[in-house]
């Protein structure tokens, strides 16, 4: 690749390879302030190639591989190379890693206990995460909760928090435009705009805590806490996690222990202060 970038998030380590300069200088920007880890041995590499030699420079179109890859992926047009890009990280997290478990989840940190959230794209939870994390809370990740399989405590994957329409003017008006990246229009997802996480949580992505709550956040619907049965829950991070039927035992020891010990509930909210004061109510009720 005749552009590339090494970057760490959380505890892994990403080579990014591109044929276009575009999506590196994007990353380079937007992750300024992370760790240099120029001269580290990556523990992935992401590659964003041309679908065929003419598309590199008529109507660019980006096929996104690496250590991992999935053949009947559809390209991407240039204009989403930074999307791209993050999806080949969360590809190469989700396919490869074997070091914890992976929960599809955002998660915050406040007072050394974790809150996790998880739930269907749309569900909110990426926009919740952001927001609490310019309120007083640490942001930890919006794509992957780290399930440690010993300890239990969840460890940070802080990367660029993805807010997709409607959450992009809400959060843009809360942090201000300097911590924003392009709007990527008309994606798959329809528009996506990527924020960049606060400097604490930045430099605190070494530090991991242990689960005090997990929320299964719905928005759009009237407010309302209902509890969720521990089988129920079992079920759901089961098909939350990519990695679950790899790691074996070990995860169904890990996702039993998080289960039993973890006080779950399911929320609905019409909007994010909403959702704010719920959350805040529940946590105030674990103090």
């Amino acid at each position: 690749m005749n552009h590339a970038l090494t970057l760490r998030i959380g505890p892994a380590t990403f080579r990014i390879g591109s044929a276009w300069p575009q999506p590196i200088a994007q990353l380079q920007h937007l992750y300024a302030a992370y760790p240099d880890v120029t001269e580290q041995i990556a523990d992935f590499t992401v590659r964003l190639q041309p679908t065929s030699m003419v598309r590199r420079w008529v109507r660019p179109s980006i096929f996104i591989t690496g250590d991992h890859g999935l053949a009947d992926a559809a390209p991407m047009s240039l204009s989403h190379g930074l999307l791209a890009a993050e999806m080949g990280m969360n590809l190469q997290m989700a396919l490869g890693w074997r070091r914890h478990l992976l929960l599809h989840a955002s998660s915050v940190e406040k007072d050394g206990r974790v809150l996790v959230m998880t739930g269907e794209s749309g569900s909110g939870k990426s926009t919740l995460a952001a927001l609490l994390g310019e309120r007083g809370w640490r942001f930890m990740g919006d794509e992957f909760a780290l399930l440690d399989l010993d300890s239990g405590a969840i460890l940070p994957f802080p990367r660029l928090v993805s807010l997709k329409n409607r959450a992009i003017e809400v959060v843009a008006d809360t942090v201000g435009q300097a911590r924003m990246g392009p709007l990527l229009a008309a994606t798959a997802k329809g528009d996506i705009r990527h924020m960049v996480p606060r400097a604490d949580a930045v430099a605190r992505m070494g530090e991991g805590a242990m689960p005090a709550l997990l929320l299964f956040p719905r928005f759009g619907h009237a407010a309302d806490i209902r509890p969720v049965g521990q089988g129920e829950i079992f079920m759901r991070l089961t098909q939350a996690s990519t990695n679950y039927v790899a790691l074996g035992e070990p995860a169904f020891a890990a996702l039993t222990r998080f289960v039993r010990d973890v006080p779950a509930r399911a929320i609905d909210f019409p909007t994010g202060e909403d959702a704010i004061a719920m959350v805040e109510r529940l946590w105030e009720e674990r103090a």
